[in-house]
């Protein structure tokens, strides 16, 4: 695994040094709700030459389209050889998937994780520095209206919980999750809540807790932190009115998987979480009620084992019908079919990214596009998505973004 040191010289994470990541540790199996084992001929990987085709598949969903281009934003690292200024400007075109680039928004230190305003009018980032922050910028003129500490370094992830009024964000290199207040005008007040990770102990091979995602259950009623230096997600009930945080479970994944990424079907009663470390997903069933989380057994990313991969981040479309996985280092994009109303996933092949190591990837706001990004290759990839099938198909070039690390598309 990666020292601490490197991961914290110069406020350097983990995540930046991720190709020194070494092997995983013993397994230890955790009941919950049973996985369909993939079918043979359905989860065979997809040849380079099937997929490259820049033409849509035939069946491929193509509703009428508003006139006009769409925004897109990318996030970046400022401070690596090779990166960005800031957040990066574009436009694509919901119809073709062709992104234009439109310039940059200078003044955000390594915004490498970016959300939008349920509204729609403020775009946040976080500043993946030593000295952690928090920046809102309106997107009506570009204006920053501000940074806020998040009281951790290394901050990597942000979310805007459904109410609009908090930003939930989590400190990998500290370990800990915070909640900013969000006033009227889509400005950040100072924190209300910060807590570290403190327990369990750190899995085998971390250096400490690593705080990788914080998001809202479907049901609105708790927030949930994935963590992957305790092996643990952990759910917290948040005060709505006064913006503080009560742990209320936890759930942990076997040693050593080191969960990065956790995603909800629409159902809300079943989530799917991705483990950068040991190379796998679970299914996991959601208690409302409770909030308790319950980690099923690990499948397989679609890796060929080629490469070393690291499994990032997992999305659902909304239709439930489909999920998508971005795997860095097998450089795929894995298909599953969701089925038993959520309670399984099957393999059904992978689509190469046309980029290296796709650190983030997001659908358009309509479904009918995904957008990787690409941060080896400082790239963006686009793919038409098959409403129908879920099958992908490359559309066109990837748009060169430096050190591209997160694509926001609006």
């Amino acid at each position: 695994m990666t020292s601490g040191a490197e991961a914290s010289r110069e406020g350097w994470s983990r995540r930046r040094f991720i190709g020194a990541l070494g092997g995983t540790a013993a397994v230890i199996a955790v009941p919950a709700p049973a996985a369909t084992p993939a079918d043979p001929e359905s989860s065979r990987t997809t040849t380079p030459e099937s997929s490259a085709a820049k033409a849509p598949a035939p069946g491929t969903r193509r509703p009428a389209k508003a006139s006009g281009p769409r925004a897109l934003y990318l996030g970046t690292y400022t401070s690596v050889d090779g990166g960005g200024t800031g957040i990066g400007l574009a436009t694509y075109d919901a119809s073709t998937g062709q992104i234009t680039g439109a310039g940059t928004l200078t003044g955000v230190a390594d915004p490498s994780y970016l959300a939008v305003h349920p509204d729609g009018r403020t775009l946040y980032a976080v500043d993946e520095q030593t000295a952690g922050a928090v920046t809102a910028v309106r997107l009506a003129d570009r204006t920053v209206l501000g940074a806020r500490s998040t009281g951790g370094a290394g901050p990597c992830h942000l979310s805007v919980h459904p109410t609009g009024r908090w930003l939930l964000s989590a400190n990998y290199t500290s370990g800990s999750v915070a909640v900013h207040p969000i006033d009227t005008s889509g400005a950040l007040g100072e924190r209300t809540a910060l807590v570290k990770h403190s327990s369990p102990q750190p899995g085998p091979g971390q250096d400490g807790p690593h705080a990788h995602q914080f998001v809202t259950s479907p049901d609105g009623g708790h927030v949930l932190a994935v963590d992957l230096g305790t092996d643990t997600v952990y759910t917290y009930r948040l005060d709505t009115t006064k913006g503080t945080l009560t742990e209320v479970s936890q759930a942990h994944t076997r040693a050593g998987a080191g969960p990065r990424s956790l995603t909800f079907h629409p159902g809300g009663r079943y989530a799917y979480l991705a483990n950068e470390v040991d190379d796998t997903i679970a299914v996991c069933a959601y208690d409302p009620a409770t909030g308790a989380l319950s980690i099923g057994d690990p499948q397989s990313s679609g890796s060929t084992g080629d490469a070393t991969n690291y499994p990032a981040q997992i999305l659902v479309t909304s239709n439930g019908a489909y999920a998508f996985l971005a795997n860095r280092g097998d450089n795929t994009l894995a298909r599953y079919a969701v089925e038993a109303d959520g309670a399984r996933l099957r393999l059904l092949g992978t689509v190469p990214v046309s980029g290296d190591f796709p650190r983030q990837i997001a659908l358009s706001p309509d479904g009918t596009l995904l957008f990787t990004a690409n941060q080896k290759s400082s790239t963006v990839s686009v793919f038409h998505v098959d409403d129908s099938t879920g099958q992908l198909a490359l559309a066109g070039e990837p748009f060169a973004s430096p050190v591209a690390v997160c694509a926001l598309p609006l």
